[in-house]
């Protein structure tokens, strides 16, 4: 199976990767079953995705360690997990802090919660408003010389953010918020991590289900749920959704896939964008996302999709 460089670091993953906020991710989801999301991570490595995607937040705490138990039943050296750490909670109230002392304490509690020696990603998971971010990043990359951390990257930073942030060439990767509904990175962001060789991981890439197909011009969602006051979801912006991803169909078809497989497909076209985490909540969904990687677009078919998209 084919495994692709994040940024300048010696990693090496399968463009498929795990996002796993559904693993342990209480705050996230109710009710999930916790055997279910380990098997899900145990899948996951059984099927060569060996690049695993957690956070402190997603909990919060608990997917790391629910991550970090499945690690300990495979070989340590097959999987790059990548965790994030910015959040810290005082009391009921959560805020973002960058210094170097917190963010040395967060990486130090992921190693704890996960059971490895090493963190072979290690995301700041969102700036905040004070600490200048290259001393942040050069806090990482102490530990980085220490042997606890094998590449550094960056989350949720605007550009301006993550320049600050590589001043010293130290960022490898940076994850933010991209597909096909919401492009605005392609304007600035995207060639700036191109020509600095730094990977750009989207998150959100099926836009909370839409771009997977699994919805139509009837689906409700209860009071409770974020989509049910996204303006993506409602009346006519929904249906024009809709009808973007219904054009998708074709080339799905003619490619003998399913349009997750070919929006997968596309992202990995995109300058810069080596890898992609979708999450999953059931072990099919793992497997049947693998299936992006047997997509070959032909250049019609990227500019077509692209064309779609584009308002």
């Amino acid at each position: 199976m084919r495994k692709v460089q994040l940024g300048a670091s010696d990693l090496f993953v399968n463009p498929i990767g795990l996002g796993t906020n559904a693993v342990g991710g209480h705050n996230i989801y109710p009710n999930l079953d916790e055997e279910a999301g380990k098997d899900v991570v145990r899948t996951a490595l059984r099927n060569g995705m060996n690049f695993l995607d957690t956070a402190f937040i997603y909990g919060p705490e608990r997917s790391e360690e629910l991550v970090g138990q499945v690690v300990k039943e495979f070989n340590r050296d097959d999987v790059v997990l990548a965790t994030k750490g910015a959040h810290e909670l005082t009391g009921e109230n959560v805020v973002y802090n960058n210094s170097p002392a917190f963010l040395k304490e967060a990486v130090h509690a992921s190693l704890k919660r996960l059971g490895t020696e090493y963190i072979d990603l290690f995301y700041i998971h969102f700036p905040d408003d004070s600490t200048p971010k290259d001393e942040a990043v050069g806090a990482l990359k102490e530990l980085m010389d220490e042997g606890k951390l094998r590449s550094i990257g960056v989350s949720n930073f605007s550009l301006d953010q993550l320049k600050e942030a590589n001043k010293d060439g130290y960022v490898d990767v940076i994850q933010s918020h991209y597909n096909l509904l919401h492009r605005e990175a392609e304007k600035e962001m995207l060639p700036y991590t191109a020509e600095h060789n730094i990977s750009f991981i989207p998150y959100f890439p099926f836009a909370s289900g839409i771009l997977a197909g699994k919805y139509d011009e009837n689906t409700t969602f209860p009071e409770d749920d974020i989509r049910a006051n996204s303006p993506m979801f409602q009346g006519k912006m929904f249906k024009k959704n809709l009808a973007k991803v219904e054009q998708l169909q074709n080339i799905a078809e003619h490619q003998g896939v399913s349009v997750p497989h070919v929006v997968l497909a596309w992202y990995l076209t995109r300058p810069s964008i080596n890898a992609v985490i979708p999450g999953a909540k059931r072990s099919e969904q793992v497997v049947d996302n693998l299936t992006a990687l047997d997509v070959n677009l032909k250049t019609e078919e990227m500019n077509t999709i692209s064309s779609i998209f584009t308002d």
